[in-house]
């Protein structure tokens, strides 16, 4: 038979999944905020894509591992390069720098990220639950 301390593990692996997940959809928002923008200066480097990482650590007051936001790395691919003379701040060819962001690998990353943090979402709804009707079987 379980005790509490298995309800406890299990909302706090999904909570820090929760967690992960809300942190890596800050980071796809901002990167497609920023797909269209250039440099500030003429001729500079436009915002740079930002890849989230995740990581693995262990809660020793459970005995149980967690997952967290990692750090956030910059993609270092090309930026997208346009020929646009008229546009100020063009390099001496003409051409302006734009992020090395894809909105459809944006859109793509930011719905799986949705359904991950569903289901762990769902997974403390379940563990909630199964709570309440141990309380309800104790009470009988």
């Amino acid at each position: 038979m379980s005790d509490g301390n298995d309800f406890l593990r299990s909302m706090s692996i999904a909570t820090s999944g929760l967690r992960a997940q809300a942190g890596r959809m800050r980071v796809i928002s901002e990167n497609i905020a920023n797909a269209d923008s250039t440099a500030k200066t003429v001729g500079g480097d436009p915002y740079r894509r930002k890849v989230p990482t995740f990581s693995s650590e262990l809660d020793r007051t459970l005995d149980a591992r967690v997952v967290s936001l990692g750090k956030i790395k910059p993609d270092n691919s090309e930026f997208r390069v346009k020929h646009e003379p008229g546009n100020p701040v063009a390099d001496a060819n003409g051409n302006v720098k734009y992020p090395n962001v894809n909105s459809l690998v944006e859109m793509t990353d930011m719905r799986e990220a949705q359904r991950s943090y569903e289901a762990n979402l769902n997974i403390i709804s379940a563990t909630r639950r199964m709570i309440q009707r141990t309380l309800d079987i104790l009470k009988a």
